[in-house]
């Protein structure tokens, strides 16, 4: 029992026996093989370290060339000094886009779709920031001076202050900020020459007060034509022009404008008054054409009436014409004896017999009668 016991133990702990008999001795380490250990992992902790940087180096590399072009903006690329693409692919709309870091690639922003404003520098008096915002002017001085207040000439001679804001978008980026070194300094003085062109193309009344809408639209057709000459790239929009006396001469103008309008009230009260004589002069007219008009139809109502007697009595006439007379004779007698006032009557004499007759002719006359018989009062 005990010898069973004991060989299980002994092929057990065989095993482990041989194999140690087996292994070769460990050497002794010495210093340098514990120094080349040392180094070879630093190197290895260093590799790791380098490829991390790397990766981190590339991904900084890949994302800090992505960017976003936001609403109302479009973005050019250029690359070492370059644009990128031909055409419209030069632009870059809104959204994500990718391009090299700097220095290797440039991004210009570049604002469209929004409303830009370029003023005049010329033509206008001198003003500081808070006369501007007050809306006051510098008092009268009795001169301009060259330095600081601009003016025009119009082309009646006469001096005034001109000023033009004009409005603009730019709808083709690449030829306003590619094509030119500074376009809105090149606005800025075609806005100065328009304000020039039109003021020596008209008077100062009509600059001032009469027509200067007028003005305005002819500085504006002015800008537009050299923009257009020039190809800038941009789109006017409705602008302001601005026109003033010299603070000098200004009760002059305001007295010539009060002048003319009260020329103007008395040429309309005139020609109200002229237009009511018209009219009267046309109604009375009127009134004696019509009156003459009925005359005339009453009288030719009644000619026409007698016409149509005489045709009938004609007949009678034609049968015995002494007779018709006598009856005729009797009928206007009777009639004028009728309205007779006095009535004389002579019998006949007889022959030889002569006859002298006397009338109280101054007797005052007596009233007709009426058709009642009496006589009226």
């Amino acid at each position: 029992m005990a010898s069973q016991n004991l060989q299980p133990d002994k092929e057990e702990s065989g095993a482990p026996r041989q194999e140690r008999r087996a292994a070769p001795e460990t050497p002794p380490v010495t210093p340098e093989d514990a120094s080349s250990q040392a180094l070879s992992e630093a190197l290895s902790s260093s590799f790791k370290i380098i490829r991390f940087l790397m990766v981190a180096l590339l991904a900084v590399f890949f994302f800090s060339g992505s960017f976003i072009v936001g609403p109302n903006e479009v973005v050019v690329l250029l690359r070492f000094g370059k644009p990128v693409g031909k055409g419209p692919e030069m632009l870059k709309g809104p959204g994500w886009h990718w391009a090299y870091p700097p220095p290797i690639d440039e991004k210009v922003r570049i604002r469209v779709g929004e409303t830009k404003t370029v003023a005049s520098t010329a033509g206008w008096h001198a003003v500081t920031p808070e006369m501007e915002a007050s809306g006051g002017e510098p008092p009268p001085r009795g001169y301009l001076s060259p330095e600081a207040d601009g003016y025009v000439i119009t082309a009646d001679g006469n001096i005034i202050h001109a000023r033009a804001r004009v409005k603009y978008r730019v709808t083709d980026p690449l030829r306003y900020f590619f094509g030119f070194a500074k376009p809105e300094t090149i606005l800025t003085n075609i806005v100065n020459e328009a304000i020039f062109y039109a003021a020596a193309r008209m008077t100062a009344d009509d600059a001032l007060y009469k027509n200067k809408s007028g003005y305005r639209d002819l500085v504006l057709a002015r800008v537009n034509e050299l923009v257009d000459e020039l190809s800038l790239g941009v789109t006017l929009e409705p602008s302001d022009v601005e026109t003033k006396p010299p603070a000098d001469v200004r009760q002059a103008f305001e007295n010539v404008i009060s002048a003319e309008q009260e020329r103007s009230r008395a040429i309309s009260d005139a020609r109200g008054y002229q237009q009511e004589i018209l009219r009267r002069a046309q109604g009375e007219a009127q009134a004696i054409l019509n009156e003459g008009l009925t005359r005339s139809n009453r009288l030719v109502q009644a000619v026409a009436a007698l016409a149509e007697s005489f045709e009938k009595m004609l007949p009678e006439y034609e049968k015995d014409p002494w007779l018709f007379r006598n009856r005729l004779l009797i009928a206007a007698l009777g009639q004028v004896a009728t309205n007779a006032q006095d009535k004389f009557f002579l019998p006949e004499l007889p022959p030889g017999v002569t006859r002298e007759i006397r009338l109280l002719l101054n007797r005052t006359p007596m009233k007709p009668k009426s058709a009642s018989g009496r006589r009226q009062p």
